[in-house]
């Protein structure tokens, strides 16, 4: 599904209704943990959360225009998805988190690179994620991807 919001409070209220209280608290989650110097705004039509060029004026490699993205969540069909840069660049952080999800949920994890898919919004591990998104901060995101960029 993609909604053409102008803020996360207009993507929030375009979704589904029986949706929008998990998206409430999944953002409200994030932003309470989120490091200093990532902003949130609307990236790639969903709710993202990126380096601002004030902070990285290089921008995102494929489109420097574009300020380098790190996180964002999404309604999709059939699941909320987040997707987390970080988890797909840090491996230490992806099996940190692969470790720690069966302690939070009773459902298998339905995870691809950067994807973490959540069928059911009853099942979404907010401290879970809360604690992940503590897990890096802005330089260390910034100082990841350029080493994973000069490769």
């Amino acid at each position: 599904m993609t909604y053409k919001a102008t803020s996360p409070e207009d993507y929030i209220n375009q979704v589904p209704e029986e949706r929008q209280n998990a998206l409430k608290t999944l953002r409200q989650v994030i932003k309470e943990n989120l490091p200093k110097d990532f902003e949130e705004g609307i990236q790639y039509n969903m709710i993202g959360y990126y380096v601002p060029h004030s902070v990285y004026p290089d921008g995102y490699h494929c489109d420097p225009k574009t300020p380098l993205p790190f996180m964002s969540f999404a309604s999709q069909k059939n699941s909320i998805n987040l997707y987390h840069s970080g988890i797909y660049a840090d491996p230490k952080l992806h099996d940190w988190f692969v470790n720690e999800y069966p302690k939070h949920c009773k459902r298998k994890l339905d995870m691809g690179k950067s994807c973490i898919r959540f069928k059911k919004i009853d099942d979404i591990p907010f401290q879970l994620i809360g604690e992940l998104v503590t897990k890096m901060t802005c330089k260390e995101w910034i100082s990841l991807y350029e080493s994973v960029l000069k490769k």
